[in-house]
C-alpha cells in the first residue's frame, strides 16, 4: 500500500517534503504531485476519484490559503484524507488553512495535523498503513522507541550537569 502526498502548489513542497522524508524512513513507499483544486480541478477529480484503483491507501493533502485540497479530495475518494494546513505567502498567519481544513461538514471528514505539520502527517499515514503491514508497525515502534530514548538520554544529559 502506497501513501499519496499531494499540494496545492510547488510552494508547498518546502512543508509536505517533511513528509516524505520521514516516510522514507520508515521504508513506506509514496508518490508526490501537484494538485492544485483551484488550478487543475480536473487533475484533482481525477487523482481523488482514482487513487485507491492505483494502490494508494491513504492521502496526506497539504495547502495554504483557502486550503481547498483536503477536503475537495476527501468529498470524491473513499480514502483517508490527512489535511496539512500550510502557512503560505497570502495566509492570515495560518489560521485560514487551519480553520479550512478543520471545519468540514458531517460526512466528509479529514484528520487535520497542525500548521505545517507533515512530518505528523507522514506518521499518522504510516500508522493507518501499519494496521495491515505488520513490518510497517514493527517500524513505527522502532521509531517512537527511539523517541522515548533521545528523551530519556536528553534528560539524563542535563541532570548530570546540574547534579
Amino acid at each position: 500500500m502506497k501513501v499519496g502526498i499531494i499540494m496545492g502548489s510547488k510552494s508547498d513542497l518546502p512543508v509536505m517534503q517533511k513528509a516524505a522524508e520521514i516516510l522514507e524512513e520508515l521504508a513506506v513507499p509514496f508518490e508526490l504531485d501537484i494538485v492544485s483544486a483551484h488550478r487543475t480541478p480536473e487533475k484533482m477529480f481525477d487523482y481523488a476519484k482514482h487513487a485507491h484503483e492505483r494502490g494508494i491507501g491513504v492521502i496526506i493533502a497539504g495547502a495554504g490559503g483557502a486550503a481547498h485540497l483536503p477536503g475537495m479530495v476527501a468529498s470524491l475518494s473513499p480514502l483517508p484524507v490527512i489535511g496539512v494546513p500550510v502557512k503560505s505567502s497570502n495566509s492570515m498567519d495560518g489560521w485560514d488553512s487551519v480553520l479550512s481544513i478543520l471545519q468540514m461538514p458531517g460526512g466528509v471528514p479529514v484528520a487535520t495535523v497542525a500548521l505545517d505539520g507533515a512530518k505528523n502527517a507522514g506518521i499518522l499515514a504510516a500508522q493507518i498503513v501499519g494496521t495491515s503491514q505488520k513490518e510497517v508497525q514493527d517500524r513505527i515502534l522502532a521509531y517512537k522507541d527511539g523517541l522515548k530514548k533521545t528523551v530519556l538520554e536528553t534528560a539524563e544529559t542535563l541532570k548530570n550537569r546540574h547534579a
